[in-house]
């Protein structure tokens, strides 16, 4: 099966797409409350292509965000929505730490449009 028949599309060489791979700890027993803010705290964000939160299956303290925007200025803008703002305030005590691994430039994948 080529990946054309699995929906993978790729980008063009000047992808404008900005991607984050992040990586919260939360304090103990508090994984999935936070996991719940974070998703509660993500709809209708403009700009916002893909926002993945996974818990980690060999830490249970560990959770995994992987961030696809339309633009670096939309993540940015997104920060000050009154509901990423209340999700933050309502998850700050929860987190333990947290890690910013990577920022990409995603060119693009299944549910991207290029």
């Amino acid at each position: 099966m080529g990946l054309a028949a699995c929906g993978i599309q790729f980008g063009k060489e000047t992808s404008s797409m900005y991607g984050l791979i992040g990586k919260f700890t939360a304090t103990d027993e508090n994984r999935d409350a936070l996991i719940r803010i974070l998703l509660d705290g993500v709809s209708g964000m403009p700009g916002c292509l893909s926002y993945v939160v996974a818990s980690d299956p060999a830490d249970p303290n560990a959770i995994w965000i992987t961030e696809v925007w339309d633009s670096q200025e939309s993540h940015a803008a997104s920060l000050a929505m009154p509901s990423v703002q209340e999700a933050i305030g309502k998850g700050r005590p929860m987190i333990a730490g947290m890690e910013r691994i990577a920022e990409t430039r995603p060119e693009g994948g299944h549910g991207l449009d290029s």
